[in-house]
């Protein structure tokens, strides 16, 4: 997918627009690492994000962990602990902080609609850094839009804000590091856990396994991990490996889980269950900013092109952390301060001189780590059945209802992307915009044209990508005098 123009022309923003140097979008690792470097060079400095405090998903009320449980963060552990130091850091830059703000629109020339606190206002800026992160992989099986079922995130969502833990019977089921992690502190934390069960193929280890000797000298985390099935097989819940048709029931809300390992059927009444399948770049901004995006095969998913700063090919626009490649937290945070390195030198504000001294711990950790994120991408990738649903009673789009066998007709008629794929049938055109089917859409569509996932594109992503009623757009300041053709409101991607 080739970068397509954001927009026909500049977003027009009026004389009382917020302005600053740098705007970064994400308060996740590689935003709080991006906003703080950037602060330090002298640059004036916002970062938005729709949480009400600075941490992201991974260290999600970072600040709060002791308040709302004593044990708590012993709990979650030294690596959620580690974002005290980026927060404490961002704290003292003198960067802005716009906590609960979305941005629902984002120009090539460095525009931002922002929703906040106040109102919507339009903001101008001389670099924009993108720090989304990602979100998980939606896992369309039957049963998947049951009340009871959620995802791993959803979990730990609860757990970091909230100390929250389920006491419904849970079964865990899933692929990646994210799913023995959660395992451990949901069973620590004493959540009745009834089984896990694993569902990487086979098949990827026989891949990945030339790789593990350079992935175990990259760092501990390899250790990690294996620590981490220990300890789960010392709980006596029961783990079961290469699992594959997984399938959810229950009426009105979820009743069991029914599942294959190897030869053996599998079958577990529980009131919860909790799936996992890894996690993708969340794209939006960087795509209605129209940066160029590429398919990761490896991956499953779309990612933005970007330099080793995480320059775009959009002058204006820089991307760091999970939203342009999933990293993990600490890769991510690296990412951030090279972002704001480049934002810093790019504006003056940063001798080019010294942007390899201070680049260079950052781009070193990259380098060291790269062998680990080729070996974990390709143990973990999505089983096919995942990325293709075979029943074709599965929904894949769930806010129209549209399911793998509608799209397979859908191909059959010549339909051959997800956007000729809303003419057909409205895929991707409700409230969460494609987020929780795209992925799906395009690779069932390119599997049954038998062409590579990469033709079959993305949906085209549109402003406003969160809620903003009509009453706040026109309320909106920054706003000045539209151009003589076109819109009253700056629009997104120019094509229809």
């Amino acid at each position: 997918m080739s970068g397509e123009p954001g927009r026909a022309g500049p977003m027009t923003i009026g004389e009382d627009a917020g302005r600053v140097d740098v705007a970064v979008i994400g308060a996740g690792p590689a935003g709080l690492a991006a906003a703080t470097q950037a602060a330090q060079a002298g640059l004036s400095v916002a970062l938005f994000d729709e949480q009400p405090a600075p941490g992201g998903q991974i260290y999600r009320a970072i600040e709060a962990a002791d308040a709302r449980a004593a044990s708590l963060g012993d709990l979650l552990g030294a690596d959620y602990a580690r974002g005290r130091e980026l927060v404490a850091a961002f704290r003292a830059s003198g960067a802005q902080w716009h906590g609960e703000s979305s941005v629902f629109d984002l120009s090539a020339e460095g525009g931002l609609g922002v929703l906040g606190r106040d109102g919507a206002r339009w903001w101008q800026a001389r670099r924009v850094i993108v720090a989304t992160g990602a979100m998980e992989r939606p896992v369309p099986v039957p049963g998947w839009t049951l009340p009871g079922v959620m995802g791993i995130g959803a979990a730990q969502t609860l757990l970091k804000q909230s100390a929250l833990v389920p006491d419904e019977a849970t079964v865990i089921i899933g692929s990646g590091p994210l799913l023995f992690l959660a395992a451990r502190q949901l069973l620590a934390a004493g959540s009745p856990v009834r089984a896990i069960l694993e569902t990487t193929p086979g098949g990827n280890m026989h891949q990945a396994l030339p790789m593990l000797p350079r992935a175990f000298l990259a760092g501990p985390e390899i250790r990690k991990g294996l620590t981490w099935r220990r300890e789960l097989r010392r709980t006596g819940v029961p783990m079961f490996t290469r699992v594959d048709d997984v399938r959810i029931e229950g009426d009105a809300s979820l009743k069991r889980v029914r599942a294959r390992a190897g030869g053996e059927s599998l079958q577990f009444e529980c009131g919860l269950v909790l799936m996992h399948e890894g996690v993708v770049p969340s794209t939006q901004l960087s795509m209605i900013a129209g940066a160029a995006h590429d398919y990761d095969e490896t991956q499953a998913c779309w990612h933005v092109r970007k330099d080793a700063f995480g320059r775009t090919d959009r002058e204006f626009i820089l991307v760091a952390g999970d939203c342009a490649g999933i990293g993990g937290a600490e890769l991510a945070a690296a990412e951030g301060r090279l972002a704001g390195i480049a934002a810093a030198a790019d504006l003056g504000a940063l001798e080019r001189a010294r942007v390899d001294g201070l680049a260079g711990a950052s781009r070193e950790l990259l380098a060291r780590k790269a062998p680990l994120r080729r070996f974990l991408d390709t143990l973990y990738r999505p089983r096919q059945q995942v990325l293709v649903p075979p029943d074709d009673a599965t929904i894949v789009c769930r806010c129209e209802e549209v399911s793998a066998g509608e799209l397979r007709r859908m191909a059959a008629l010549g339909c051959t992307g997800p956007n000729q794929a809303k003419a057909f049938s409205r895929c991707g055109m409700g409230p969460c915009q494609g987020r929780q089917c795209a992925l799906t859409a395009a690779q069932v569509l390119a599997h049954e044209s038998g062409r590579p996932v990469a033709s079959a594109g993305h949906f085209r992503v549109r402003p406003p990508i969160k809620p903003v009623t009509v009453g706040e757009l026109a309320s909106m300041t920054g706003l000045g005098a539209p151009p003589e053709t076109g819109p009253l409101l700056p629009t997104g991607n120019s094509e229809t």
